[in-house]
């Protein structure tokens, strides 16, 4: 199944999921990770998510903070736009649903949850470096705060393909 979002068809998802959450892990450790709001995402999109969350977000979540990892907070999947919300241009990753814009993340249950926000602040400094390093390995492009003034305010990650598969775009 694919989505076509624009009267043109440029902006197709292939294989599109909304994501309202992801299960981690196995048997009594496995974890349900919303996502809010849910994105569409392509499956192929999704599953790397899934596979960045489980193998670094939620490991690096307990180790920072001793707690689970219970929601990634994001600003869009899918959307047909062309890059930096540009008036023209290529189209970006979001076009596809080969995107995901994290804003942050929620940690540990209520009333003692901890919200990280991926902007900027002298908190958890320590956590968003590893988040973002895990990032740069896990998707081909990752763009975050100091890369540039779009991504200013959170970590956008894509699975753009490139020439090569040691090809990654980290900033």
């Amino acid at each position: 199944m694919a989505r076509p979002a624009s009267p043109d068809g440029a902006c197709l998802v292939v294989d599109p999921v909304e994501i309202a959450a992801l299960s981690v892990g196995e048997g009594p450790g496995r974890r349900r990770i919303e996502l809010q709001p849910p994105a569409i995402l392509s499956c192929e999109m999704a599953g790397v998510v899934a596979q960045w969350l489980e193998t670094t977000v939620q490991p690096l979540a307990k180790g920072h903070f001793g707690r689970d990892l219970v929601a990634l907070r994001v600003g869009g999947g899918h959307e047909c736009r062309h890059r930096n919300r540009g008036a023209g241009g290529p189209l970006s990753e979001h076009a596809t649903g080969r995107a995901l814009d994290v804003l942050g993340f929620e940690v540990g249950e209520a009333p003692a949850r901890l919200s990280v926000s991926v902007k900027p602040s002298g908190d958890h400094q320590a956590f968003l470096a590893a988040i973002r390093q895990s990032a740069c390995g896990a998707f081909a492009t990752t763009l975050g705060p100091g890369s540039d003034a779009a991504h200013a305010d959170h970590l956008h990650v894509d699975i753009k393909p490139r020439g090569s598969p040691a090809g990654r775009f980290c900033q």
